[in-house]
C-alpha cells in the first residue's frame, strides 16, 4: 500500500477498533499463481501479541485449502468523496482538486485452517454474540436445534491469521472523521 508518512496510522488500537467496527474483510490469497479475493467477516482476537483474525468459510470455498500461504486481509472503514472547498478555490486562484478520503487497515499473516468442532462452536458463539448484541432479541447459537447446528458446523471450516504486520492509512478530512 502506498503510505505517505502524513497518512500513516500509528495507533494500533485505532486499527484494531476499525477491524472490530468494520469486520467484513477482503482476504487476498493466491490461486494457481493469480490473486484471489474472498469477503469474510472476521473477528479480531487480542492474544497478548499482535493479534489474531478468526473467521469461518464454507467447506466448499477452496480458500481454506490455501492454509500456509502468506495472505493479506483488507478492512475499509469510513470513506467519502471530498469536493474542492469553494473558499480555498477562490483563495488559490482555482488550484484545488477533489479527492477521496478513507480509513483502511491492511493485515499481513499466514493462513491457517481449523476443523476442530469445539473451536468452531466457540467462534460461532463469539461472533454471533458480538453481532447480535444490539438486537432487541439477540439470537444465540443455542437457540437452534443441536442437530441443525451440528450439520451447519460440518459444512464450514475455521480460518485464522496470526498477525505478522498491520498497517493503517487514515487519509482523512472532517467528512471522514464524522462518518
Amino acid at each position: 500500500m502506498y503510505l505517505p508518512t502524513r497518512h500513516r496510522q500509528a495507533d494500533v488500537q485505532a486499527m484494531r477498533d476499525l477491524i472490530r467496527a468494520h469486520a467484513l474483510g477482503m482476504l487476498v490469497t493466491q490461486d494457481s499463481g493469480l490473486p484471489d479475493a474472498d469477503h469474510v467477516p472476521f473477528e479480531f482476537v487480542d492474544d497478548g501479541g499482535k493479534g489474531l483474525l478468526r473467521a469461518h468459510v464454507a467447506r466448499a470455498n477452496p480458500v481454506w485449502r490455501r492454509a500456509g500461504q502468506s495472505v493479506l486481509a483488507v478492512f475499509r472503514g469510513p470513506a467519502a468523496y471530498v469536493p474542492p472547498d469553494q473558499a480555498e478555490k477562490l483563495a488559490t486562484g482555482g488550484r484545488v482538486v477533489p479527492t477521496w478520503d478513507y480509513h483502511v487497515v491492511h493485515v499481513h499473516g499466514r493462513l491457517r485452517a481449523i476443523e476442530d468442532p469445539a473451536w468452531l462452536l466457540g467462534l460461532l458463539g463469539g461472533q454471533t454474540a458480538h453481532h447480535e448484541a444490539g438486537q432487541p432479541h439477540p439470537w444465540r447459537v443455542e437457540d437452534a436445534p443441536p442437530a441443525y447446528i451440528d450439520g451447519m458446523r460440518k459444512a464450514i471450516v475455521g480460518i485464522e491469521i496470526a498477525i505478522e504486520r498491520i498497517e493503517g492509512k487514515w487519509k482523512g478530512s472532517p467528512l471522514v472523521q464524522a462518518a
